[in-house]
């Protein structure tokens, strides 16, 4: 019986191989992911839904962040690319630097959204007069030059530099400048839970004394009432910075800043407040347009230019407001309601 069964597959197989190639060689297209990404415009997110938060305020209006699609390029894709113009072809190298790989850009991505988070959450308890206190501040590399002299590592958390412990940005970039050329600095770093020692060497790079890594801060907050922020997995980058500060600002007071609008912002935020440029303009003003809102803020500067050239040559009707800070953020909204 198993022996008839048996040939009957075999005789099946070989009656249909060329279909069943066709299928393989189908299925290989379909999976096949190629040396490039497809940038698109995405959607818009309600900020209020990854805020959570004991009392919030309520709102008549939304503030929602707009974000770029972002897909691995396979055969398909790719094709649909070619004929659709609002989707554009990146190469991967375009969006990495040359000495990392892709895994490296994403987690600098995540990081970067969690020190976007932390700085919303300090600029908001501030200008609501609400309490804030930092327990502990993280300093974590996000990059490194590629003729940087360290065996630092992205990913790395500063602990240490010559036995004596980090606590700030400016503390580090204070010793460098007060140490020798071609000194070697020891680091103590935590990497993959485990403490180790590093060390990088001082150069000159532009008259400057460096030692060729970016460093990301994020901080633990105490605040009353606690917020959390629950963004998801695939959500990253630090562009909903000042989107983000507005509505945890918002579900603190009483004065619904919205006006009832429908708002959707992008910008990076320090934790001072300033408003700092981001990428992916024209595909953020095409997805907040598909979602009918009604006010855009985005960055002062080159930022707003673009945003300004694509609203106008596709005739959008969306209101675009620069912002350079939080504080400015602020005063143009509330005007907007009188």
């Amino acid at each position: 019986m198993i022996n008839k069964i048996y040939a009957e597959i075999v005789k099946t197989i070989k009656e249909n191989y060329k279909l069943f190639l066709s299928f393989i060689f189908l299925f290989i297209l379909m999976i096949l992911r190629l040396p490039y990404y497809i940038e698109a415009p995405g959607g818009i997110i309600d900020i209020d839904k990854r805020i959570v938060m004991e009392e919030k305020s309520k709102s008549v209006g939304t503030f929602n962040l707009t974000y770029v699609k972002e897909i691995r390029a396979t055969v398909p894709t790719l094709i649909y690319a070619y004929i659709n113009k609002n989707w554009d072809i990146v190469k991967i190298k375009d969006i990495k630097y040359k000495n990392e790989k892709i895994k490296d850009v994403d987690y600098r991505n995540k990081i970067l959204l969690e020190e976007a988070n932390s700085n919303a959450i300090r600029v908001a308890y501030r200008y609501a007069n609400k309490e804030l206190s930092i327990t502990r501040e993280h300093l974590y590399i996000t990059y490194i030059d590629d003729e940087a002299k360290t065996n630092l590592k992205i990913g790395d958390e500063l602990l240490k530099i010559d036995g004596v412990d980090i606590i700030s940005k400016d503390q580090l970039y204070n010793i460098i400048k007060e140490r020798n050329v071609d000194a070697n600095l020891t680091f103590t770093v935590k990497r993959d839970n485990e403490v180790t020692e590093c060390f990088a060497k001082i150069r000159i790079v532009n008259n400057d004394k460096k030692i060729g890594i970016v460093i990301s801060k994020i901080s633990d907050l105490n605040t009353n009432p606690k917020v959390i922020l629950k963004f998801r997995s695939s959500e990253s980058g630090p562009s909903g910075g000042l989107i983000t500060a507005l509505s945890i600002y918002n579900s603190l007071t009483e004065d619904d800043i919205t006006g009832g609008k429908t708002i959707v912002g992008t910008g990076a935020i320090d934790e001072n407040g300033k408003v700092e440029s981001i990428g992916g303009i024209e595909y953020k003003i095409k997805g907040a347009v598909k979602a009918k809102a009604d006010i855009f803020l985005v960055p002062a500067g080159e930022n707003y230019d673009e945003a300004k050239k694509v609203v106008n040559n596709n005739n959008y009707n969306l209101l675009l407001i620069q912002i350079s800070s939080f504080d400015e953020a602020l005063e143009k909204l509330n005007a907007l309601k009188k």
